[in-house]
C-alpha cells in the first residue's frame, strides 16, 4: 500500500481497518458452528472451510499481478482471507471455552496462558520469518509463501479429535432446558432481587411447557436428526444467548470493554508510514522487531497468571491503561525527538515501545478471555464467546477507523508528519477516559473472574 500503490496514510489506515471487519461479526461462525453441523461434525468441516478461506486470497494475490495493485480487489481479497481466520478463531475459541467451563475457575488462568503462549511461539517464528521475507523475496512470493501456511492448517485439521459420537453428547446437552435454566439462576444472582425470581419461576413453567413440545416432536419423528431442525437449535441458541448477554454482571463489563477501545484512535498503520518515511527504518527490522513483542506477550502473559489473577480487576484495568498511556508518551517522544539528546537511538525506541505495549496488553485481555470463557453456558460455546470476542474486536475496529479520521483531519500525508504528535496527544486522552468509567466493572470481581 505504502510502496507500489503510493496510498496515504490514512487511507491504507482506513482499508487497513476495512479488511479486519470480519473478525467484528464473529457471532455468526459461532452460530454456524455450533447450530449447523456438516455430517454430524461441529469443528472440523468450518476449520477446513475457513483454511481453505485463508489459503485462496494469498495464492490469487501471489499469482495475478492486477489484482495486488489494486486497491480495492487487495482489500476486498483481505477481507476474505480476515474471514477465513476469524472462522478459524472462532472454532479454536470454542474449544478453549469448553475446555475452561469443563476445568472450572482455578485452571481457566492456565488454559487461556497455555493458549496465548502457543499463539506467541508461533509469531515469534512467523515475524522472523516475515523479516527475512521482507529483506529477500518479492512481493508475489511473499504472497505464495503466505498461502502455504493456511495449507499446513488446512492438514492439521486430520488431527482434531469430533467424532459424531461426541457431538451427540453435546446435543443432548444443548437440548437440555435445564442447564439454559440453571445459568439463567446463576447469573442472576441477588442484583435481579424478587422481580429475577419472578421471572425464573415463569422460565421453569416455560420450560415445561417446550420440554413437553419437544417430547411430542421426538415422537412424531424418531429418526429425525439434530440435523434436520436448525431453525430448531437456532432459536434454542439465541434463547440462551439473550437469556445469558442480558445479565447485569455480562452487560456492563462487556459494555465496558466495548468502550475502552472504542475511545482509543487507532494510528498504528500512520507509525507505520512515520518509522519508515520519517525515521527510514527497515520494513524489515518491523517485521523481526513483533518478535520481541511476542516474547513480551509471553511475558506479560505468565506475568499476569503468576501475580495478578487475584487482584481486584478494577486495578488491573487500571494499571493497563495507565501503561498503555505511557506507551503513548514514549510514541511522542520519539515523534518529537525527545531521545536524540540522551543517546537514544530510534531503533531502542521502537523496540521497547512494542515490547512494552504487548506485555501491558495481557493485563487487559487476559481477565477479558477468562471471564468470558467462564460465562458461557454449555452447547453454545462457540456462539457467546464469539460474541464476547467481536464486540471487543468491534469497539478496536471503530477506533482503527477513528484513527484513520484524526490522521485525515490533521492532514498527515507520506510527507508531512508536522501534526502526528498531536494525534498521539489525542490518542493518549482516549486512553485514560476508560478508567472514568470503571464503575461499570464489579468490584469485588477478581482477575480470576470467580
Amino acid at each position: 500500500m505504502k510502496d507500489l500503490m503510493k496510498l496515504s496514510p490514512s487511507t491504507s489506515q482506513f482499508l487497513v481497518s476495512l479488511a479486519y471487519f470480519p473478525w467484528s461479526i464473529k457471532p455468526i461462525y459461532g452460530i454456524l458452528s455450533d447450530c449447523i453441523p456438516i455430517k454430524q461434525r461441529k469443528r472440523v468441516p468450518y476449520l477446513i472451510i475457513s483454511s481453505c478461506l485463508s489459503l485462496l486470497p494469498w495464492l490469487i494475490l501471489g499469482l495475478s499481478q492486477t489484482l495486488r495493485t489494486s486497491a480495492n480487489m487487495l482489500t476486498s481479497l483481505l477481507i476474505v482471507q480476515n474471514l477465513g481466520s476469524a472462522m478459524a478463531d472462532v472454532v479454536i475459541d470454542a474449544m478453549v471455552a469448553e475446555a475452561v467451563r469443563l476445568a472450572g475457575p482455578v485452571f481457566a488462568g492456565d488454559l487461556q496462558s497455555l493458549s496465548w503462549s502457543s499463539m506467541a511461539v508461533g509469531g515469534i517464528f512467523g515475524s522472523l520469518l516475515g523479516g527475512y521475507a521482507l529483506s529477500n523475496l518479492p512481493i508475489h512470493v511473499i504472497y505464495v509463501v503466505f498461502s502455504a501456511l493456511p495449507f499446513f492448517q488446512l492438514v492439521s485439521c486430520m488431527f482434531v479429535e469430533d467424532s459424531p459420537k461426541r457431538f451427540q453428547s453435546a446435543i443432548d446437552e444443548h437440548n437440555n432446558q435445564s442447564s439454559v435454566t440453571a445459568f439463567s439462576e446463576e447469573g442472576s444472582g441477588e442484583a435481579l432481587g424478587k422481580e429475577g425470581t419472578r421471572r425464573r419461576k415463569g422460565t421453569r413453567k416455560n420450560n415445561k411447557r417446550r420440554s413437553l413440545s419437544k417430547q411430542t416432536e421426538a415422537n412424531e419423528k424418531p429418526n429425525g436428526s439434530f440435523n434436520s431442525s436448525p431453525c430448531l437449535s437456532l432459536k434454542s441458541a439465541f434463547f440462551s444467548l439473550c437469556t445469558a448477554f442480558k445479565q447485569p454482571a455480562i452487560l456492563r463489563p462487556m459494555a465496558w470493554f466495548f468502550f475502552s477501545n472504542v475511545t482509543i484512535p487507532n494510528i498504528s498503520t500512520v507509525m507505520f508510514y512515520y518509522q519508515t518515511e520519517e525515521l527510514h527504518l527497515e520494513a524489515s527490522f518491523l517485521g523481526t522487531a513483533r518478535v520481541i513483542g511476542w516474547f513480551s506477550l509471553i511475558l506479560g502473559t505468565y506475568t499476569y497468571n503468576r501475580y495478578f489473577k487475584h487482584k481486584k480487576l478494577r486495578d488491573i484495568l487500571v494499571f493497563a491503561h495507565v501503561g498503555l498511556a505511557i506507551i503513548s508518551l514514549l510514541d511522542i517522544a520519539l515523534v518529537l525527538r525527545l531521545h536524540i539528546p540522551h543517546g537514544i537511538g530510534d531503533k531502542y525506541m521502537v523496540l521497547w515501545g512494542s515490547a512494552l505495549a504487548d506485555a501491558i496488553n495481557q493485563f487487559k485481555m487476559m481477565p477479558f478471555l477468562i471471564l468470558s470463557g467462564q460465562l458461557c453456558p454449555p452447547g453454545i460455546e462457540g456462539t457467546l464467546f464469539a460474541l464476547f470476542m467481536s464486540i471487543n474486536n468491534l469497539g478496536s475496529t471503530l477506533g482503527s477507523f477513528l484513527g484513520a479520521a484524526l490522521a485525515s483531519a490533521l492532514n498527515i500525508s507520506t510527507a508531512q508528519f508536522d501534526n502526528l504528535a498531536l494525534g498521539l496527544g489525542v490518542q493518549l486522552i482516549g486512553t485514560l477516559l476508560p478508567i472514568g468509567f470503571l464503575f461499570l466493572i464489579p468490584n469485588e470481581v477478581t482477575g480470576l473472574t470467580s
